[in-house]
């Protein structure tokens, strides 16, 4: 046998364990339920994942409702393309980022107003996936109560996924989730001078 042929072979006896261990963990993965995601970290990339959900869950014929806290100033893509979509419900609440409103009050009472949306679709059987994009920044700086959000993401209809975004997500909703990713920087064009790109960053 040549060293190739020698190396195909261990290639196939490595490829045939490593179907036999992963066909064993999808036999075990038996459970069926609504799965809460938390995209969080510094990079970027969450709100971007849970769009990309957004369209798979539209693509098996699912009734999403996507909830933007903080942002609301700007336009974007993803809202412009979901908005089209009679199956989405799409709701802007943020009145932008904190640094440009420049009034705790008035932040907190859109998030109030946003959170009263957002529970309401958490606790209707209607709905498939809900995403509640920076989410996690509203409850970083006290805009909501941290209690009040665990209840109605843990009271979810028992087939409902959610997904919430953001970054320093709490340690509470970290250890409620079923899913976590953490989004690290390596590099970012912004720290190099170029400006938020349509289809990158809106």
């Amino acid at each position: 046998m040549s060293q190739a042929d020698e190396a195909a072979e261990r290639h196939r006896r490595r490829m045939r364990r490593q179907k036999e261990l992963v066909d064993n963990r999808v036999a075990q993965a038996d459970e069926d339920r609504g799965v809460l995601v938390v995209n969080t970290g510094n990079g970027k990339g969450k709100s971007s994942a849970a769009f990309g959900m957004v369209a798979r869950a539209l693509g098996h014929g699912m009734r999403v409702a996507v909830v933007q806290f903080i942002k609301g100033s700007f336009a974007t893509g993803e809202e412009a393309f979901f908005r089209r979509f009679p199956e989405v419900e799409y709701h802007v609440m943020g009145e932008g980022f904190t640094w440009d409103t420049q009034d705790r009050n008035r932040d907190i009472r859109a998030a109030d107003a946003a959170w009263a949306k957002a529970s309401a679709f958490l606790a209707d059987p209607e709905f498939d996936l809900v995403v509640l994009d920076e989410l996690n920044i509203a409850l970083k700086l006290g805009y909501l109560q941290l209690d009040e959000v665990l209840t109605a993401l843990l009271a979810r209809p028992p087939g409902q996924h959610a997904v919430v975004t953001g970054r320093a997500a709490p340690e509470a909703l970290i250890e409620i989730a079923d899913t976590v990713t953490e989004m690290c920087p390596v590099k970012h064009a912004f720290d190099a001078g170029v400006r938020a790109q349509k289809g990158i960053e809106l």
